[in-house]
């Protein structure tokens, strides 16, 4: 997985997390990973749109699944790496 930035008008610098699906990921402020965003990308632009930290966890279990089923190991572990940095505080 390669890193993702992206600058919010307000909070600053955001680091994806995971892919939702094709037009939507999972983002966290960069440095706190307190505050996350569903970012969604369209013809009319990004929307940001916040989610409490028990959505964002479980957007990312649902991903984590998914790899499971269908994608590579390294993947796997990077996505699991990821969970617990951002969860496990």
């Amino acid at each position: 997985m390669s890193e993702h930035y992206l600058n919010h008008p307000t909070f600053g610098l955001l680091s994806r997390l995971c892919k939702v699906d094709e037009f939507r990921s999972l983002f966290t402020t960069l440095y706190a990973q307190r505050l996350f965003f569903l970012i969604t990308s369209s013809a009319e632009g990004i929307q940001f749109d916040p989610v409490s930290r028990a959505d964002a966890k479980l957007m990312l279990e649902t991903q984590m699944r998914s790899l499971r089923r269908g994608g590579s190991d390294t993947d796997q572990k990077n996505l699991q790496h990821i969970y617990k940095r951002t969860f496990s505080q």
